[in-house]
């Protein structure tokens, strides 16, 4: 490995980047349009007949049988081409408390379904007094730490996280998707304080998922029954932000925004008692009316397109601390719905805006609420946790990975490797990519065990693939299973993984040398700063 670079990230001042990435062009075969030609003029061969047809039943039950069927193989073609996405929610304000022993729950870790693609966990009032703060801007807030332990050995990599203040949202995501989101980026917007102060405001999370832009919104917004206005000035001043970067949408109008998080819109007129009692016999649906939220969503046009599922829960504040007893302080809180989660699809409110006009766009994603539920067990704060459980059903925009990589033969602990890669011709590539190695397990980008950079390292080029090379001295002697990813420096993402493959131990590797890469596997930082200072003692 070249000595002359810091720990792979952005590259310094002054060094240029190759020309971004090209659009891929492409059209339809002129034997597929004109298939298509055909068809269409079949099926209107087909209706004109079936209007000349007036009074024969069995024609047109003969024909609704061949049309019947024709749909069923339609639909069978177009679910080809489609995938559930399965992605679950998080939003809980945990009053500056420290992590608990188990989320099975909350994460849904026993669930008899699928495994979830995608984990988004929205945290608010996470511990910021000062002295912790400035820890966890030097290393990982407990928080992640705690969330990366549980799902990292589940296949899961920390894909983003921003935080501001107390607010955190971290964005988990299977390693299979890795190569086909792009194109990440975030933000926070503070309102406390006229937009000085960050204890109130929102941070955000926006990406290109299989080729469809999704932009995550976790906020908290102002408390107490009577700032409504306030609430909902904050969350329009929040959705004008823009993400820092060339031609990336704003959040409204992504294909996708989730919009989550402690909103403290609170039931208004009804009286604690009538709240109270109406909660205890599961009425709730005599609340929904009175819900601040659902009143301004009929009033306010920014709202309207939001969805939310029903409130089949009960209100998740205030309750008091390690019990499902709402407040018995001598403030005895209003229960209400302050935490909440809702979703926007942009072509379904452009398709509503143009009702009655008949739209040739296809719709590529659609989202499905499978679960919309609160957490009662958790008592760690005043607030129940709440999630959403969503499958997104997308048509893939992108199919094909940047690049394709794998290691070259059978790796050892005792001797140099190689690794082999291939790019697309659309691929941007920069002189700062780079391959790392990674535990199985891993939990961040950064969390690599080492690394070769593409172009220093490589060692042999065709117009097919390149090889690049890897000292024996940089491979853990425990040996173990391991993936390889390939990192580009101008899309700032994995674009390329590996298969898992295994790494035979090295012959004289001793406990002394598993203890010791144990240690520093565990406490990798999982920032570019820490991350510079400790490759550069290295001398990397």
């Amino acid at each position: 490995m070249s000595g002359a670079r810091q720990c792979p990230g952005p590259p310094p001042p002054g060094r240029e980047s190759p020309p971004g990435s090209r659009s891929r062009s492409g059209s339809t075969g002129s034997a597929g349009s004109g298939g298509r030609r055909q068809l269409r003029q079949r099926v209107a061969h087909l209706m004109a007949c079936v209007e000349d047809i007036s009074s024969d039943d069995e024609v047109h039950e003969e024909v609704s049988r061949t049309l019947d069927e024709a749909f069923l193989i339609w639909g069978k073609k177009l679910k080809d081409k489609w995938q559930e996405f399965r992605l679950h929610l998080v939003t809980w304000n945990v009053g500056t408390a420290a992590p608990p022993p188990d989320v099975t729950s909350l994460l849904q870790l026993n669930s008899l379904g699928p495994a979830m693609d995608m984990y988004v966990i929205g945290l608010q009032e996470v511990n910021s007094r000062i002295t912790n703060f400035l820890s966890d801007l030097a290393f990982d807030d407990p928080w992640s730490i705690f969330f990366m332990s549980v799902l990292s050995p589940l296949g899961y990599i920390k894909l983003s996280s921003v935080r501001m203040q107390g607010l955190l949202l971290l964005v988990f995501v299977k390693h299979v998707h890795l190569p086909f989101i792009r194109g990440i980026h975030s933000h926070y917007t503070r309102t406390g304080l006229y937009g000085y102060w960050g204890n109130k405001g929102g941070v955000s999370i926006r990406m290109s998922l299989y080729g469809h832009t999704v932009c995550f919104m976790n906020c908290h917004l102002p408390a107490h029954m009577e700032n409504t206005e306030q609430r909902l000035d904050d969350f329009e001043k929040i959705l004008e932000m823009q993400f820092e970067g060339e031609n990336i949408p704003s959040p409204l109008d992504h294909d996708v925004l989730f919009w989550f998080g402690d909103l403290n819109f609170r039931i208004a007129d009804y009286g604690i008692h009538f709240v109270r009692e109406s909660i205890n016999n599961k009425r709730y649906s005599l609340l929904w009316e009175k819900d601040q939220l659902n009143m301004a969503k009929k009033t306010e046009a920014f709202l309207k397109e939001f969805i939310e599922g029903p409130l089949q829960f009960k209100p998740t504040y205030k309750f008091d601390l390690y019990s499902d007893v709402y407040d018995t302080s001598e403030k005895k809180r209003k229960p209400a719905w302050t935490d909440r989660i809702l979703w926007r699809v942009k072509n379904l409110c452009q398709d509503a805006s143009k009702e009655g006009e008949f739209s040739g766009e296809e719709q590529t994603i659609s989202v499905a609420l499978n679960n919309y539920v609160s957490h009662m067990s958790y008592g760690i704060s005043d607030h129940k946790p709440v999630t959403g459980t969503f499958g997104l059903e997308l048509k893939p925009l992108l199919l094909v990975p940047l690049v394709v990589l794998s290691p070259e033969g059978e790796w050892s602990a005792d001797r140099d490797v190689t690794i082999r890669y291939s790019a697309g011709p659309e691929f941007p590539s920069s002189a700062w990519d780079w391959i790392g190695l990674f535990k199985v397990a891993f939990r961040h980008v950064n969390d690599y065990v080492t690394y070769a950079w593409v172009e220093d390292d490589e060692i042999s080029s065709n117009k097919d693939s390149k090889q690049v090379y890897m000292s024996a001295a940089e491979i853990p002697n425990m040996g173990g299973e391991f993936l390889l990813c390939y990192y580009s420096n101008n899309l700032q993402s994995i674009v390329g993984i590996s298969e898992p493959f295994q790494i035979q131990p090295s012959r004289t590797s001793t406990e002394k040398d598993l203890t010791q890469e144990e240690n520093s596997w565990m406490q990798k930082p999982d920032n570019l700063e820490s991350c510079n200072e400790s490759e550069g003692r290295k001398g990397i």
